[in-house]
């Protein structure tokens, strides 16, 4: 079995020059990767955050996830707004609220995948929890994969890390690599 940090390294020069920019980025990206694995391999459920910007993404991700041509276990994974519909809206004690609720359904076997600028609001509920998966633009925090919003390359990127994440959730849960190390 390959550790996670070679597999991924091998995986990114699989894709050739494509990926290039992500190289430069690999120790960053795996160390927040394999948290939201090891995660995901415990059984914790996912719930999707995005800013307004990258609502588009988590659809795509929605629907990319768990659809029936990945021969793999289904993924518990949920949008944010389909358990608060103005969760745009929602601020302070109405958080607390919704963290509280989430933490009562999924007994505390959940956690964030935030994908969006990092001084957007719809970042303060992931940002607030330690075992949170982030993708975050324009801003440099603690385990987190960062990126810059006024790339032009964005949309790409977005869509180059996800078909990572999803080779490497293939990987773990199918054995091919580990991720303790």
């Amino acid at each position: 079995m390959q550790a996670f940090i070679k597999w991924t390294l091998d995986s990114i020069r699989d894709e050739g020059a494509m990926l290039s920019w992500l190289e430069e980025s690999r120790f960053e990206w795996t160390a927040t990767t394999a948290q939201a694995l090891k995660q995901i391999i415990a059984g914790k459920s996912i719930v999707l955050v995005t800013d307004e910007n990258r609502q588009w993404f988590g659809n795509y991700i929605i629907h990319a996830i768990n659809k029936a041509s990945t021969d793999r276990p289904m993924i518990s994974l949920v949008r944010i707004e389909s358990l608060l519909p103005n969760y745009s809206t929602v601020n302070g004690e109405m958080l607390d609220m919704l963290d509280d609720m989430l933490s009562l359904s999924y007994k505390d076997e959940y956690f964030f995948w935030y994908i969006g600028r990092g001084n957007d609001k719809a970042s303060d509920l992931p940002k607030s929890h330690d075992r949170s998966f982030l993708w975050l633009m324009d801003e440099d925090y603690q385990n987190a994969f960062t990126m810059r919003s006024y790339d032009p390359l964005l949309d790409i990127k977005l869509l180059q890390l996800y078909r990572q994440f999803d080779k490497a959730l293939n990987a773990v849960l199918f054995g091919e690599v580990t991720i303790d190390d």
